[in-house]
């Protein structure tokens, strides 16, 4: 496997260098992996240390607490990839940019999103019409209740919506990751219509893999999306809340609700959902009376001016002050729709 990057051993255990929120405290202990064997061996050891341990990546994804972690930081560090086989720490967007470079299709539309490799499957990530589970062939993973490094097919992971079995739990601890690339050189089916809309294609049409990448990277651009770090729109975990799913039983009476808010007349947004009906999470934060730009406490936090559904850190914020506003963005939208939004970074240490 090709290394492309090394890794620093780092001088500070402190967590917000290492979150793309740049909050949280710190780490008691903070060591790092560099090869998928030292990542199993370290984690098995601290296993059986009985050292409280959590697993750290590209941090995109990660509300630390303002206390940090009582505990062991191990951060996923061995980089590098083989084609469609790409090692856990890699830069999640280099590798899609070397896909496309490599004339491999089928990643394109989930360019521009921060983190490392290894994290994609755990919560299913998705963006513009594309998710993970749809281009996974396998993952190979450290279990940590036999001690046995284990390669798992996609359709054993129990993906769902920016799900999977992986997520919740550290049980499996990501190595690499198999994807089931394309070799024409051309995107996966468009089925995004803003994304289609900007490439002048029909949903459902091919384009170059290079073409689609480079215009889901302007629409991320402009949404604030894409990290960094002279713009504090981006100091985010990208999405904070994910887009709600109700249930078939309660869809009419929540339609009826949104309805007498917003009329009648007005179009929801809504997509069909395992079980139910998904709603724009975004769509329900701003009719709830949350704009673009709204200020959390002292201005230190905020949502984006760019995209109300990611909360940012302005510079001097806390974690406390994110979930301040993301409770007040949270219990807003439930006030006034009757609609539970939940977050979509892991919370450590701390809850709404």
């Amino acid at each position: 496997m090709r290394v492309v990057s090394t890794v620093e051993t780092p001088t500070s255990h402190d967590l917000r260098a290492y979150t793309t929120l740049r909050l949280g405290g710190p780490a008691r202990r903070f060591v790092e992996a560099r090869t998928a064997a030292e990542l199993a061996e370290t984690v098995g050891e601290l296993d059986a240390a009985g050292e409280p341990v959590l697993l750290l990546g590209g941090g995109s994804n990660l509300v630390v607490a303002d206390a940090g972690f009582d505990g062991v930081v191990v951060r996923i560090a061995n980089t590098g990839w083989d084609g469609s086989t790409v090692s856990a720490g890699q830069d999640w967007d280099a590798y899609v940019a070397a896909t496309v470079a490599e004339g491999l299709g089928g990643l394109e539309c989930l360019s521009g999103i921060p983190g490392s490799a290894g994290a994609t499957p755990i919560q299913n990530v998705g963006a513009y019409g594309c998710e993970i589970s749809e281009v996974l062939h396998s993952v190979e993973l450290y279990d940590r209740g036999t001690g046995q490094i284990r390669t798992i097919p996609a359709d054993e992971l129990g993906f769902a919506y920016r799900t999977s079995v992986l997520k919740g739990t550290d049980q499996g601890v990501v190595l690499s990751v198999r994807f089931s690339l394309n070799e024409d050189g051309l995107s996966a089916p468009i089925r995004y219509a803003e994304l289609a809309r900007a490439l002048g294609v029909e949903v459902g049409e091919r384009v170059p893999a290079a073409q689609a990448r480079d215009a889901v990277l302007q629409l991320r651009r402009r949404k604030g999306m894409v990290l960094d770090a002279a713009d504090h729109d981006t100091w985010s975990a990208g999405s904070f809340f994910t887009n709600p799913i109700v249930p078939d039983e309660q869809v009419g009476d929540v339609l009826a609700r949104i309805g007498d808010v917003v009329g009648a007349d007005v179009a929801v947004p809504q997509y069909p959902a395992d079980g139910g009906v998904k709603l724009s999470a975004a769509w329900l934060i701003e009719r709830a009376g949350f704009g673009k730009g709204h200020q959390g406490p002292g201005g230190r936090v905020s949502l984006s001016t760019k995209h109300t559904l990611a909360l940012t850190n302005r510079g001097g914020a806390s974690t406390e002050d994110l979930l301040e506003l993301a409770r007040e963005v949270a219990g807003g939208v439930r006030e006034v729709f009757g609609v539970q939004l939940r977050p979509e970074p892991l919370l450590i240490g701390c809850r709404l």
